[in-house]
């Protein structure tokens, strides 16, 4: 098999023009498909590395007033930041597979479709 001409072909067909309706009804079914895991990722990570600066910030006196309540409730945001930012993959991971499980179907389907009437 050669790669190098797998790759071409791949580079090409994402450069030639797509005016069938079946490859961009493909197009936005994979885009719902992935779309809410994306978000939810992106969102999620923004806000939990906003507690986590937060977090260090209490933490290290930069603001507040700089006592213990403060500082304990800056290493406990932080830990809580810190833990989110670790979830965050695998929640997306999950929202990915149920996404792509959910229009596993109308995709390979269209996509056959596809294939057979290129061919």
């Amino acid at each position: 098999m050669n790669t190098d001409k797998i790759f071409a072909e791949a580079i090409a067909n994402e450069y030639a023009p797509k005016d069938t309706s079946k490859v961009v009804a493909l197009r936005k079914l994979d885009r719902k498909a992935k779309g809410p895991a994306n978000i939810f990722a992106y969102s999620f990570g923004t806000g939990m590395t906003m507690l986590l600066g937060l977090g260090m910030c209490l933490s290290m006196r930069v603001i507040g007033r700089g006592g213990v309540l403060m500082t304990g409730g800056g290493i406990l945001l932080g830990v809580l930041g810190i833990v989110g930012v670790g979830l965050n993959y695998p929640i997306y991971k999950k929202l990915l597979r149920i996404g792509k499980e959910k229009y596993a179907f109308e995709i390979m389907q269209l996509a056959r479709e596809i294939s057979e009437s290129a061919e």
